[in-house]
């Protein structure tokens, strides 16, 4: 992949990620799940918009999140698992998920798939 095709995929995520963006919009009692995901991580945040504060976070930097690599859907689940305890933790339970312009499929769909499992709405 050249570079100028590299350019060209990233900016057409972000133009993706701004037409969700304008209609996904997270508030104090329905903050934002944001998901990003990178060829060797993928990391996941609760934002408050109004405020512009991340309230819980998690990756797959962290030590002991995955197990088996951090670029698989095993550590997206991980991810998801951990980052719907430290919001039941923080006391939120209803969020609004945001794939961030990435296809609702594989890590980013395991990331959302552990969240409601572990008990997080959306």
């Amino acid at each position: 992949m050249s570079d100028n095709s590299a350019k060209q995929k990233r900016d057409a995520r972000l133009r993706r990620h701004r037409r969700v963006r304008k209609h996904v919009r997270g508030n104090v009692g329905r903050p934002r799940l944001a998901v990003f995901r990178s060829n060797r991580h993928i990391s996941a945040q609760v934002i408050d918009d109004v405020t512009g504060r991340t309230l819980v976070a998690a990756s797959s930097h962290e030590t002991g999140v995955a197990e088996s690599g951090t670029s698989n859907v095993s550590a997206a689940t991980a991810v998801g698992r951990l980052l719907a305890d430290r919001a039941k933790a923080a006391g939120i339970d209803k969020v609004v998920f945001d794939r961030g312009g990435f296809l609702y499929h594989g890590r980013v769909a395991a990331v959302a798939d552990a969240a409601r499992e572990a008990g997080l709405e959306f």
